[in-house]
């Protein structure tokens, strides 16, 4: 942990805020270190049962509670999309971060639509920069391949690299979320995160009024969003199915 996150987590907890919006895993986590009275809601986690902010989803049962970034199922259509899009690939690396309590859910779930599409699963660990350029770089060296990126603090932080790895090697790509594909990606599925954090707010405004988040449920996304980057598919020389261009809720040009 970063020493100035870390002071920051200490100083808040010493303000004893009403509530804490926290975004993510690693920010609700060393919060939760520093303080199990203050209420945080976060409107971005992965897997918060697996890395101990809740006791369960319907009765968190502490100081945390939210909103999750996926269910673990949705994982399969980020492959369907890879398929639909490219109906060549028959190889698909998963970057995944195997430390990450929602790798496993998020793998699973894309390993058993796998047989069905015919396509051959390579999971990727998320690790150092040099590790992730390498194993990219040697999956790229046989034909017919695809990169599928799971939702993880780990992606983002080498969100760069990993478009950049994509374009390089001409693979065609499905992150989980929308800033990938500002960042010049290829197609994301994934929660609305605008969605998300306005139903966070709601959950903060009935924490300050007296309701405890022991007893608010975490949520699943009630709203998914389809994007694609149209520069990045024609320097790929990919030409995007109209049934999928017809489902997407942004397109950038």
């Amino acid at each position: 942990m970063p020493p100035k996150f870390a002071d920051t987590r200490r100083e808040l907890a010493a303000l004893a805020p009403d509530v804490i919006l926290a975004h993510g895993g690693s920010a609700v986590g060393p919060l939760l270190q520093a303080t199990r009275t203050v209420p945080i809601v976060f409107p971005v986690a992965g897997d918060p049962v697996g890395a101990g902010f809740v006791d369960s989803l319907a009765r968190p049962g502490g100081n945390a509670t939210g909103f999750m970034t996926a269910e673990y199922g949705m994982s399969g259509k980020w492959l369907e999309l890879l398929k639909e899009i490219a109906p060549s690939v028959t190889r698909a690396a998963v970057l995944r971060d195997p430390n990450q309590g929602s790798a496993t859910g998020q793998f699973v779930a894309i390993q058993a639509v796998a047989p069905s599409l015919r396509v051959e699963i390579t999971p990727v660990g998320l690790r150092d920069t040099s590790y992730i350029e390498r194993a990219v770089s040697a999956f790229a060296r046989s034909p017919n391949g695809g990169l599928i990126v799971t939702a993880a603090a780990a992606a983002t932080l080498h969100r760069a690299l990993i478009v950049t790895l994509a374009a390089r090697h001409k693979l065609l790509a499905v992150y989980n979320e929308r800033s990938f594909i500002a960042a010049g990606g290829l197609t994301s599925y994934g929660a609305d995160y605008i969605d998300q954090y306005r139903r966070a707010a709601g959950y903060v405004d009935r924490i300050l009024k007296g309701e405890k988040p022991a007893d608010l449920p975490v949520q699943t996304p009630t709203k998914y969003e389809l994007v694609i980057n149209l520069k990045t598919a024609k320097a790929l020389g990919l030409a995007v199915p109209p049934s999928v261009l017809a489902r997407a809720d942004e397109v950038i040009e």
